[in-house]
């Protein structure tokens, strides 16, 4: 169904297109293993906010699929570099998971968990979220401080349904605070396909784009010039194509079909 010939390199989403939970989606491991036969770039890209970079491949090779430190971009490994380039002396308020902290650190980066002094707020997914940190975010954002997500997605798919995501937790603050006005970091934001772009050191029209959700993976691809397809084991349906009026280039029910005619 896709000639690969006419790729140089494939960019993969993770939750819903490589793995659901800790388990493999169909057809990965054959299509990982023929691009890396044909000597194709792969890149494994993720709004993943619970997770550094290392997490990532080590998660990967758990589960079989080979994948070295500069082939994965995670969401909390782009906050990091975010803000090294835009806010190098920002003070952090971070509503998110250990992972977070963790890539901060690596850079060097600098955090608070007082509101009064914090110049900026960094919502990530947060399975500990609570009143008080609820509280916090908000009157940062009150004092002044700037609001960057690390991604947008409202719920993220697991097992047997979904958990909430980013956006459910950042729309409390933002409600709480009356602020309206953030930076996202993770897809679809053109700063995410310009670091994608950089690592694989490709012109646009010799990548494809392979994610679940039609609203980050697919317009990631659709507002960067970059080819993309749909795969049908995640999040986006058939019937959200045609709602969301985001077209993918192609189709797949899952990654059996990636390869075959």
């Amino acid at each position: 169904m896709i000639n690969i010939d006419e790729f140089d390199a494939f960019c993969f989403d993770l939750d819903g297109t490589i793995y659901l939970g800790e388990e493999l989606l169909p057809g990965v491991e054959n299509v990982i293993a023929h691009l890396r036969k044909a000597n194709k770039k792969i890149m494994f890209i993720t709004n993943s906010p619970t997770m550094t970079r290392s997490e990532c491949c080590t998660r990967l090779k758990k589960m079989g699929v080979a994948a070295e430190l500069e082939e994965v971009i995670t969401a909390t490994f782009l906050s990091a570099v975010y803000f090294t380039e835009q806010a190098p002396d920002a003070l952090v308020y971070i509503v998110g998971e250990k992972s977070i902290e963790e890539e901060f650190k690596l850079f060097e980066l600098k955090t608070t968990n007082n509101p009064l002094e914090a110049t900026h707020v960094l919502v990530g997914l947060d399975r500990s979220f609570s009143y008080q940190k609820l509280n916090l975010a908000m009157n940062a954002l009150r004092n002044g401080a700037k609001l960057v997500l690390t991604n947008p997605d409202p719920a993220c798919p697991v097992p047997g349904g979904f958990i909430s995501d980013t956006m459910a937790i950042a729309s409390a603050i933002k409600v709480a605070s009356g602020k309206s006005n953030e930076q996202i970091v993770g897809k679809p934001s053109s700063f995410y396909a310009e670091k994608v772009l950089e690592k694989l050191q490709i012109n646009t029209n010799r990548c494809l784009i392979i994610g679940d959700r039609l609203e980050t993976d697919i317009l990631l691809g659709k507002e960067n010039d970059i080819r993309t397809c749909l795969v049908l084991t995640g999040t986006s349906t058939l019937a959200d194509i045609k709602k969301e009026q985001i077209y993918p280039d192609y189709i797949v029910e899952n990654l059996q079909f990636f390869l075959k005619e």
